[in-house]
C-alpha cells in the first residue's frame, strides 16, 4: 500500500471517531438552531386605542396612539393588522424626530411562548434535561410493558425554515419548521431515537422548564420611520386611525308619563363590542345617518384574510337594513346578556355636540374588552307631551274591479275591510337640546309599563308619534253610498267616461271619561269633494306621497297588481285625502260627512 494510501485511510479513521465523539454535541446543535429569522412576540407593539367613534350600523373610526417601541432599524413593528374600509386608513407620526415614510403589511414568522401541555410538548421545551424515561414495548397489546432507562433529552429534529426555503421551489415563501415524530436521547449506550408514541412517561432528575417557544405566521404591520440624520430611538409617538365594522351601538329609550302632559324621557346606550380590546377610551355615539361610499371594500393593506372572523359575525342584514328608519344594526344571535362588563370602570356621563347634520353624544373612560356588550346612561331630559287618537281609513278597489277577482282575492279584500280602529299615540314635543334617535322605546306611565313602541327620529322642534294601543273607548261607523251617476259626464280622445258620485259618513263616538283629541284621514279612489267639520279634502301625489298605503305596504296595495288597469284611468282618477281634526268630549257623539267622485268607461 502506497504512502498516499496508508495516510488517507488514518486520516478516515481519525475522522470516523472525531464524528462519534462529536455526535451528541452536533445532534444538540442542529436541534436548537430554531429559526434566527423569527421575531419574538414580546417585542411587538400594541398600540393602544384612544377614541372610538361608532355608528348604529356598525361601524366605527378607530384612534390608535401611543409611544410604542421601535426595533433595530428604528421602525416600529405592530402584531395588529385592521381590517379597514377602504380609503379611510390613515397613520401618522407623532414623533417631531422622526417621520412616517411607508407602512408596510406582511405576514412574518413570530416565535410565541406557550404553555407545555402534553409529554411531547415537555420533550420540546428541555433539551439537555436528564430524565428517566418509561418506554413502551411490545406495541399497546395487552402484553404490553414499559422499560425505563436514564437519558439526556437532545431534543425532537427538525427541519428548520431555512432549510425547507433552500430546498423548496423558487417563489415558495416562508415555511414553519417540520419537527419529527420522535426524539433524540442519549444514554449510556449512546444516542437512540426514541417515538414520542412510545414514551409513557418521563421523570425529570431535576429542574425543567414549563414553556416553549412555538413559530407561528403572523400578520404585521411595520411603520416605517425616517429619523433623518439623527440616531433612531427606542420609542416613538406614532398613530392610526381607520374605519371598520365591528362596533356599534343601539339605542334604547324609556319614555315615563305622568298622565298630565310631562314625559321624563331617558336614552341609553348598549355597546357591542366584536373588535378590540377598549380601555379606558373616549366613545363617541353618533345618532344620524352616515354615508361610507366605500364600505363593503376593503383595503387591502388588510391581507383579506384577517376579514373572516369580524365579518362571520357581523352580517348585513339586508332585507332589514332600513328596520327603524335610521340605518340601526339588527341585532343579531350574537347578542349576549352580558349586559355591563364586569369589572369595567363606570364611564363618565356624555355631552351631546352636533356635528353638521350629525349629532354626537362622547362617554369617556370607557374599559370594554373583545366579545363584551355595555349598557351605559347617555342622558335625561323632560318633554311634553299630548295622547292624540289617530284613525286611517285606506280606500277599497272600486267593485268594477272586485268582480274580475276570484273568491280567495275577495276574501283577502274582506279581511283587510274590516273596521279599522282608533290607535292611541303619544306625542312628545322635543324642545330638548338633543334630536331623538330611531330606536326602541319602553314607555311607562307612572312607573308602570305601558307599551313598547319604536321612537323614530325627531329633530329639535319637531314633534314624534309613538304608537300605545288601540283606543278601546272610541267606536267608529264607516257609512259610503252612491248619490248619482252621470253619463257622458267627461270625452277623452273621442271616448265618453260616466262619473259616479258618493258620499260617505264616519260617525264616531267617545264611550271614555276624558276628552279624546281625535285626528281622521280617509281615502278614496277619485277626485274628492268636500268634507264637513273643517275636514281637509286633497289629492295625493301617488308618484311620491305613499302615506296612502296600509302599513307594511310597498307602491301599491295588495290588490293593485291583480287588475289590468286602463290607461285612460289615472286621467280621470286618483288618490284623494280627506282629513279632519277634532276633540271629542265624553259620551259626545261626531258624524264626519265628506263626498268624491269617480270616473269609469
Amino acid at each position: 500500500m502506497s504512502v498516499i494510501a496508508r495516510s488517507s485511510v488514518a486520516f478516515l479513521c481519525l475522522f470516523f471517531f472525531q464524528a462519534q465523539a462529536l455526535q451528541a454535541e452536533e445532534a444538540s446543535n442542529s436541534l436548537s438552531s430554531s429559526v434566527s429569522k423569527a421575531t419574538p412576540l414580546s417585542v411587538l407593539a400594541q398600540m393602544p386605542v384612544k377614541e372610538v367613534t361608532t355608528f348604529k350600523d356598525g361601524h366605527a373610526f378607530l384612534l390608535h396612539e401611543g409611544s410604542m417601541p421601535c426595533d433595530s432599524h428604528g421602525n416600529v413593528v405592530m402584531d395588529y393588522l385592521p381590517a379597514p374600509v377602504l380609503g379611510t386608513f390613515w397613520p401618522f407620526s407623532a414623533d417631531k424626530n422622526a417621520r412616517l415614510s411607508s407602512v408596510t403589511a406582511s405576514k412574518h414568522r413570530v416565535s410565541v411562548p406557550r404553555s407545555a401541555l402534553n409529554v411531547r410538548e415537555f420533550v420540546e421545551a428541555n433539551p439537555g434535561a436528564h430524565i428517566e424515561l418509561f418506554e413502551i414495548k411490545n406495541g399497546a397489546s395487552q402484553n404490553a410493558t414499559t422499560v425505563s432507562y436514564e437519558a439526556e433529552i437532545l431534543g425532537i429534529p427538525q427541519r428548520s425554515s431555512e432549510e425547507l426555503e433552500r430546498t423548496s421551489p423558487p417563489n415558495s415563501g416562508e415555511q414553519l419548521p417540520e419537527f419529527a415524530d420522535c426524539v433524540l436521547v442519549k444514554t449510556a449506550t449512546g444516542v437512540s431515537a426514541v417515538p414520542l408514541s412510545k414514551i409513557d412517561h418521563i421523570t425529570f432528575k431535576s429542574g425543567y422548564e414549563a414553556k416553549l417557544s412555538r413559530e407561528e405566521f403572523r400578520n404585521l404591520l411595520t411603520l416605517k420611520l425616517d429619523w433623518g440624520k439623527a440616531q433612531s430611538r427606542t420609542t416613538a409617538d406614532v398613530g392610526m386611525m381607520y374605519l371598520q365594522k365591528g362596533i356599534r351601538w343601539i339605542p334604547q329609550y324609556k319614555v315615563n308619563i305622568d298622565g298630565n302632559g310631562s314625559a321624563k324621557v331617558k336614552l341609553q346606550a348598549t355597546l357591542v363590542n366584536d373588535l378590540t380590546d377598549l380601555k379606558d377610551v373616549t366613545v363617541n355615539l353618533v345618532v344620524g345617518v352616515p354615508s361610507f361610499a366605500f364600505k363593503d371594500n376593503i383595503d387591502p393593506i388588510s391581507l383579506q384574510e384577517t376579514l373572516a372572523a369580524v365579518s362571520s359575525r357581523i352580517a348585513d342584514r339586508r332585507s332589514h337594513m332600513n328596520y327603524l328608519s335610521n340605518a340601526i344594526m339588527s341585532q343579531t344571535a350574537q347578542m349576549r346578556d352580558e349586559s355591563v362588563a364586569a369589572g369595567a370602570e363606570a364611564p363618565e356621563l356624555p355631552t351631546g355636540s352636533s356635528n353638521e347634520d350629525l349629532f354626537v353624544f362622547t362617554v369617556k373612560h370607557v374599559s370594554l374588552a373583545k366579545g363584551q356588550r355595555m349598557t351605559l346612561p347617555v342622558y335625561e331630559t323632560e318633554l311634553s307631551y299630548k295622547d292624540v287618537y289617530t284613525l286611517t281609513i285606506p280606500f277599497s278597489p272600486p267593485p268594477e274591479i272586485v268582480q274580475n277577482f276570484n273568491y280567495s282575492q275577495q276574501s283577502e279584500i274582506e279581511r283587510q275591510s274590516h273596521a279599522p280602529k282608533f290607535m292611541h299615540k303619544l306625542r312628545l314635543t322635543n324642545k330638548s337640546a338633543y334630536p331623538l334617535s330611531t330606536a326602541p322605546a319602553l314607555l311607562l306611565k307612572n312607573d308602570k309599563v305601558i307599551a313598547q313602541g319604536t321612537m323614530t327620529y325627531t329633530a329639535v322642534g319637531a314633534s314624534n308619534d309613538i304608537p300605545l294601543t288601540t283606543a278601546v273607548d272610541l267606536k267608529i261607523k264607516k257609512q259610503d253610498k252612491e248619490i248619482q251617476r252621470v253619463p257622458n259626464a267627461a270625452s277623452w280622445q273621442g271616448d265618453q267616461y260616466g262619473r259616479v258620485d258618493l258620499s260617505g259618513m264616519i260617525s264616531t263616538t267617545n264611550y271614555g271619561n276624558s276628552p279624546a283629541e281625535i285626528e281622521v284621514v280617509r281615502y278614496v279612489l277619485g277626485k274628492t269633494g268636500k268634507a264637513d267639520h273643517e275636514g281637509k279634502s286633497e289629492m295625493v301625489n301617488v308618484f311620491e306621497d305613499y302615506e296612502f298605503l296600509p302599513d307594511g305596504e310597498s307602491l301599491h296595495p295588495v290588490w293593485w297588481g291583480w287588475y289590468s288597469w286602463p290607461n285612460w284611468w289615472s286621467r280621470f282618477n286618483g288618490v284623494g285625502k280627506i282629513s279632519w281634526k277634532q276633540n271629542l268630549k265624553p259620551k259626545e257623539s261626531l258624524d264626519l260627512n265628506y263626498n268624491w267622485s269617480y270616473y269609469w268607461r
